[in-house]
């Protein structure tokens, strides 16, 4: 059993208040009590105050020594006979103060002990409180010198020590009678007084309470939510494929099922591309250049020719340049020779503008006149060069193939989407788009920099009711199957495959080819109802009981599952379907 200190030490507050220190004064287990007081210790500045301690260390049979260097207590402190030091390493003793207030005689210590703030006359000093005392001067705890009577002025400068034994000793001495007998009542007492650890005891619960929900959680995870369970059953069914050539019609016609003829829904979209192409062709549009001719028709022979027209090309170094006067023809000797030469020079302007047609003298080749010829003795000038692109052919066929090449699946997509809404059920081989409407921001031969073509085209598909197709491959196995002891499980619609239409004013044709599969009939939402929470053997037992079962597989995940769960959402059964004849 540990042992209870014979002195304690009990560091005040600034801000505690009477009753606060009083408390501390009475937890405490020791004998001798030691009080540190922070400087400005205003709450013990008060006679009642300190006499109102002084009663509680006197009534728990305690010896309480005040550590302070506050010059204001001290006049307190000897008017109430309290010991004072200066310091824990000074003796206690009760201080000197002549004129320590005096309390009146009448004055009630049970009722002040209830107040926490007495109040005081403010118009007095801390001295004028304390006239007319007679404090027993020079007391000594324990008893010592009369050249200890007085404190220092410096409590940091005192070599002297509180001497907690021999204030241990006196007290014991002087209690010695009463003792004995209440050495067991104080025990008793000590140990009610003891305060219990609650923050080490909530850390415990808390950490207690956390790892039980902890635990919970856990359970939760790995019993309830992770385990599942994959059931595949095996059955007696098989498949049945069926080839239907479907007739659709307009969604106004009434089903044949013995001839496939179906009423369809037709959907339709119409989509705006465009596409931009640059310009490819020049066009020189400067000044054209100019010049003069003459012509020659050979010798003198025969009849004279005929003139040369006006608008007549000639041409020279691959350029041509188109006449402007017609050119007549007269004979003319030359040492002795006769040609034939016009009888005046021709002006000449270029076909085209350009530079390149300042061609220097030449000869000149004359358009639909083999028998002339032509030469020009001086320049052609005045041509210039404004080049300007146009736009070509090509230009806008190569806009058109790349607006026919583009993604077509999103408008597929959009169509599919418009006829589930509708209540139909796509038949996405009918997909086809109209003949485009194609306009052009400029037509051959224009001066632009580029050419955006345009192209409206109308896109078609075609649905019908799931279950109208339904009931016409319900016709198609009829003769297959034995309608007393299987039935359709699946109609295969969803994996059906089609083939080209064939359109015409009034309906469509095309064909379709499916595999059906017919076998017992199970409802899966039916068997995980009954499966739930069960263990294996009871699951495949259960599931085995239903006509056409042949085999029950059941997987478990994580690893630590052994049954099946209970929420059958965690439960997934699947129908292990024949394969179509065509795959096999």
């Amino acid at each position: 059993m540990n042992s209870i200190p014979a002195k304690d030490i009990i560091y005040i507050d600034v801000d505690d208040e009477i009753t606060t220190i009083i408390d501390k004064l009475r937890n405490s287990q020791s004998k001798i009590v030691a009080l540190v007081l922070p400087k400005r210790a205003t709450t013990l500045q008060s006679i009642v105050n300190m006499k109102l301690l002084k009663k509680s260390a006197d009534e728990d049979k305690k010896h309480l020594v005040l550590i302070t260097a506050e010059a204001g207590l001290l006049p307190l402190a000897a008017a109430t006979e309290v010991y004072v030091a200066k310091n824990l390493q000074s003796k206690p003793e009760i201080p000197e103060a002549p004129g320590a207030p005096t309390l009146p005689a009448d004055f009630d210590e049970d009722a002040a002990l209830a107040l926490d703030d007495p109040k005081l006359d403010t118009n007095k000093a801390v001295g004028d409180l304390s006239k007319n005392t007679s404090p027993s001067a020079g007391k000594a705890f324990p008893p010592q010198t009369s050249s200890a009577t007085k404190m220092p002025s410096d409590p940091l400068s005192s070599d002297d020590t509180i001497d907690m034994t021999d204030m241990a000793d006196t007290a014991a001495a002087a209690g010695k009678n009463a003792a004995t007998s209440s050495t067991a009542a104080k025990s008793k007492k000590d140990k009610s007084r003891k305060v219990p650890n609650f923050n080490k005891f909530r850390l415990w619960l808390i950490l207690g309470a956390g790892g039980l929900a902890l635990l919970i959680l856990l359970y939760i995870v790995c019993f309830k939510v992770l385990p599942s369970a994959s059931v595949i059953v095996k059955t007696d069914s098989q498949a049945v494929d069926a080839n239907v050539n479907l007739v659709l019609l307009p969604s106004s016609a009434t089903l044949d099922a013995a001839n496939a003829k179906v009423p369809s829904q037709t959907q339709k979209v119409q989509k705006t591309n465009t596409q931009q192409q640059a310009a490819s062709g020049q066009q020189n549009n400067g000044q054209k250049a100019t010049g003069t001719i003459t012509m020659a028709a050979g010798a003198c022979t025969g009849s004279q020719p005929a003139a040369v027209a006006t608008g007549t090309g000639v041409t020279a170094n691959g350029l041509t340049f188109i006449t402007q006067n017609s050119a007549a023809f007269g004979p003319v000797v030359d040492h002795g020779k006769c040609t034939w030469q016009s009888t005046q020079t021709v002006p000449v302007i270029a076909q085209n503008g350009g530079a390149n047609y300042n061609i220097g003298s030449s000869n000149f080749t004359v358009a639909g006149r083999s028998d002339v010829s032509a030469s020009s003795s001086s320049a052609m000038s005045g041509g210039t060069d404004d080049i300007q692109k146009i736009v070509q052919q090509s230009d806008i066929d190569n806009a058109k193939s790349k607006l026919d090449s583009q993604d077509t699946s999103s408008i597929k997509t959009q169509l599919q989407n418009q006829l589930s809404a509708a209540g139909y059920m796509p038949i996405t081989a009918t997909f086809t788009a109209g003949s485009p409407n194609v306009t052009t921001s400029a037509n051959v031969g224009d001066a632009a920099d580029n050419v955006t073509v345009t192209e409206v085209i109308t896109y078609t598909m075609l649905g019908a009711k799931q279950t109208d197709l339904q009931k016409i491959v319900a016709a198609a196995i009829q003769s297959k199957i034995d309608t007393s002891k299987q039935s359709i499980l699946d109609y295969g619609l969803d994996t059906a495959s089609y083939g080209t239409p064939t359109v015409s004013d009034s309906s469509t044709a095309i064909s379709m080819q499916t595999s059906a599969i017919v076998g017992s009939a199970l409802k899966t939402d039916a068997l995980a109802g009954q499966i739930a929470g069960k263990k294996t053997g009871d699951a495949q037992a259960i599931i085995k009981s239903n006509p056409g079962v042949t085999n029950v597989t059941i997987h478990y995940s994580p690893f630590w599952v052994s049954s099946v769960p209970s929420n059958q959402s965690k439960i997934t059964i699947t129908i292990d379907k024949p394969k179509s004849s065509k795959s096999k």
